[in-house]
This record gives C-alpha cells, sequence and structure tokens, in this order.
C-alpha cells in the first residue's frame, strides 16, 4: 500500500505542477483514488488526527475568510491601500517593501494564513490604483509571511507542535527563533528588486492621482468597522493567548465569525463571497493524500532513514535535519512531517550532549517552516495566497511561485547554517 501512496501523491503533485489541471480537481482525484483502493479509509480520514483532514486548518481559514468578508464591506481596506501607496510616495518598490514587513511582522503575532487573508485584500486595492500587476507582490507578501511566522510559537502550526513536544514556550522561541528571522528578512527584502525585476514600473499620471485621495472617505460603515475591530481584537488576543484559555484558534475564528454575521446583519451574499470553497476543497484532499503517506509509514521510513546517516554526531545530526526538513517540508504539508519528525527528534535530543539538546528542534523550526516557501503548496498560506490571486482575475501558476520561492527558500537555509553552528557549536 506504501506503493500505491507514493504513486498517486507524485501523480498528483505532478498534475498540480503542470497547471494542466485545476488543482483542486488534482487533490481530490488522488484522495478518492487512495480511499477506493483502500489505503485510507473514513476512520483515518474524519477522525484521526495524524492521518485525518486536519480540521482545525479547514476552519480556521472558513473562520477568518467570512471575518474579511465582513470587513470588507466596511472600506477599511480601501482606506489602507490608500494609506499604503501614499506613505510610500506611490514607488511600487517601497510599496512591496512596505508591505512585506507589515506581513512579516503581522504573522509572528498571528497565524499566517490570517495574515494573509488580511493583507492580500489590500495589496490588490493598491495595484489596482497604481495600475501594476499584483502578482510579484502577492508572492512577495507569502514568501515573508512564512518566514515572519517561523518567529513565534503562535506563527506557524509546526511550531505549536514542536513546542508541545519539546515543553518550549513562547519566549523560548522569540529567544531562538528570533534573531535568525530578522536576519533572513533582511536578506529577503534586499533580494527584493532582483527577485521581481521589471515588476516597479509605473505610469507616474496613476502616482499622482493616489497621492491626491482621500483614504479616509474609504470608509463606507463606520459603525461596523467599529464592531468589526473590537471582534478581531477580541479573535487575535485569543489567538495570542492559546497557551493560557486552551481555545484552538479555530474555534477562535468561528466565534468570531458567528458574532460579526450577527451584529453586522449583512447579507449571506455579502459574507460569503470572500470565502474561498476551491481552497478549502484543496486542503481537504491534500490531507488525505498526506494521511495515506503516514499511515504506510511512508514519511516516517524516510525520516528515520536520513537520521541514521547521522552516526551520532550532533553537527551533522542538526545540519540533516535542517536540510531534509527544508525540502521536504516544501513538497508535502509541513504539519503531518513534523508531528512524524518530533518524536524522533525527541529521542535524538535526549541521547545529545550538555548544550546541544535544544538546537535539533530549531533546525527542525527553521527547515520546517522555512521549508515552506519551497513550492507553491509547501504551505497553507501559499495556496491561499495563490486561492486568492485566482478569484481576482491574476492566476499565479504553481512554478511562477515556486522559481522564486526555492531561491528564498535556499537563502534562508544557507543562512541558517552559520547561525546554528556559531551560536550553538561555537559560541554555546
Amino acid at each position: 500500500m506504501a506503493a500505491v501512496a507514493v504513486t498517486v501523491f507524485v501523480a498528483a503533485y505532478i498534475a498540480i505542477a503542470s497547471d494542466r489541471i485545476n488543482k483542486t480537481t488534482a487533490a481530490l482525484a488522488g484522495a478518492g483514488v487512495v480511499v477506493l483502493l483502500p489505503v485510507i479509509d473514513s476512520r483515518d480520514i474524519f477522525f484521526s488526527h495524524e492521518t485525518g483532514i486536519d480540521w482545525d486548518v479547514i476552519f480556521l481559514l472558513f473562520g477568518m475568510m467570512i471575518i474579511v468578508g465582513v470587513l470588507r464591506q466596511t472600506g477599511v481596506f480601501e482606506y489602507s491601500a490608500i494609506w499604503a501607496a501614499k506613505r510610500a510616495g506611490g514607488s511600487p518598490l517601497r510599496v512591496m517593501i512596505l508591505l512585506v514587513l507589515i506581513t512579516a511582522f503581522a504573522s509572528a503575532l498571528l497565524d499566517n494564513v490570517t495574515t494573509v487573508l488580511l493583507i492580500a485584500p489590500v495589496t490588490l486595492l493598491v495595484c489596482d490604483r497604481l495600475a501594476i500587476n499584483p502578482v510579484p507582490f502577492l508572492i512577495a507578501e507569502v514568501l515573508a509571511s512564512n518566514i515572519g511566522g517561523a518567529a513565534t510559537l503562535v506563527g506557524d502550526p509546526p511550531n505549536i507542535i514542536i513546542a508541545s513536544r519539546a515543553g518550549l514556550t513562547f519566549n523560548d522561541f522569540l529567544v531562538h527563533m528570533l534573531p535568525i528571522v530578522v536576519i533572513v528578512m533582511i536578506a529577503v527584502v534586499a533580494l527584493l528588486p532582483v527577485l521581481f525585476r521589471g515588476a516597479f514600473g509605473v505610469d507616474p499620471a496613476r502616482v499622482a492621482d493616489v497621492m491626491a485621495l482621500e483614504e479616509r472617505e474609504a470608509i463606507r460603515d463606520r459603525s461596523l468597522l467599529i464592531k468589526c475591530g473590537v471582534v478581531l481584537a477580541l479573535v487575535f488576543s485569543a489567538f495570542m493567548a492559546h497557551s493560557l484559555v486552551h481555545i484552538e484558534p479555530s474555534i477562535v475564528a468561528l466565534l468570531g465569525a458567528g458574532v460579526l454575521v450577527v451584529i453586522s446583519r449583512l447579507r449571506q451574499s455579502d459574507y460569503l463571497s470572500s470565502v474561498e470553497w476551491e481552497t478549502l476543497l484543496f486542503f481537504a484532499g491534500l490531507f488525505v493524500m498526506v494521511g495515506a503517506l503516514v499511515k504506510t509509514g511512508v514519511v516516517e521510513s524516510l525520516a528515520r532513514s536520513a537520521i541514521e546517516l547521522t552516526g551520532g554526531d550532533m553537527l551533522f545530526t542538526t545540519m540533516l535535519i535542517l536540510g531534509v526538513s527544508a525540502p521536504v517540508s516544501g513538497i508535502i504539508d509541513n504539519i503531518p512531517y513534523v508531528a512524524t519528525m518530533t518524536p524522533i527528534v525527541g529521542e535524538l535530543a535526549a541521547a545529545g550532549g550538555d548544550g546541544h539538546q535544544g538546537v535539533l528542534w530549531w533546525a527542525l523550526a527553521l527547515g520546517a517552516d522555512f521549508g515552506g516557501n519551497l513550492t507553491a503548496v509547501g504551505a497553507s498560506a501559499n495556496v491561499v495566497m495563490l486561492g486568492i490571486a485566482r478569484r481576482a482575475g491574476n492566476p499565479i501558476s504553481f512554478w511562477e511561485f515556486t522559481r522564486k520561492g526555492a531561491i528564498v527558500t535556499v537563502v534562508a537555509v544557507a543562512l541558517c547554517v552559520p547561525y546554528l553552528w556559531l551560536r550553538y557549536f561555537v559560541l554555546a
């Protein structure tokens, strides 16, 4: 059955990468095959934490999409777009840098999917005002979201899994992850003019028009904006206080969405229009196929084979975990990969010498988080952003994203190597 699971996953992945078949269709078809054969059954799909659909991800996305749909009715995205364009003086490059830094910072406080859902509408409006292609901006932002999300315990789902297994705190992530995240973000910002060369031309007349706009006039419903602000503040506070309140982000998002639907009194078409149904179905199909790989032991076998190569050398083990985690997390969802790797890393960390136990966890976190930028399906935020771009009439192909994401991933991982070596082996 392992061979079947691998064959189906590879075939579906090739179909997704080719852009000749709709990615949702490919994912659902692959999921259907592994269910019918059967490699995986309904109990594995709907009730297993290890092999099933990650309902927390599905409902977190659904809830935040509804919240964004309600928020869109206030005009706040138009306000933010005009504000950002004016602060950047109408320069597309400065607009990109500003939005990228905002995205990275927000992703450290929220999860990266939520950040993408909030920043994408603003980006589309900025680019529409300046009459420039939004695709480079959307790609740059989602790359920044995956990098920024690595900085904290709540920024990326793999960090939560690692923290739970290793007994790490919010402050542990800040101390060990934030420095390298800042370094990588500086490098990425410096790369933007080269990475997106040719994307910064703009008509001076459009810049003049934007600079003449008054952003306050964009707000259409101030009363609803205040209500949304209160609900969002409560939602974000609950996200950040997850370790204290013990309420999953998915439940928080659904509760926030429900409250806004009730108090806004909007029509269903107003807030449901922002729900990316295809994206949700794509995730469901992808989770089923990856679940088949987990159930048949493929992911665990690959992980153990890689670790067996280390021979007990902690520096080699650290670099191998980093080097394996980045590409594997870029190809399959990093959540099941990290869930499979944590017991193995836990055993290796326990056997490590004094001062070296923690480095393996940081190598796993960095590889999984930064590796999410490798391909268009490497992280949840990537898939969400591609769905938003497609619905806005600016589709991003698998390879268009991956060409940029691969460069950023290589740079990020290359910077992690000296960071881990110097901090945990030379200066420890």
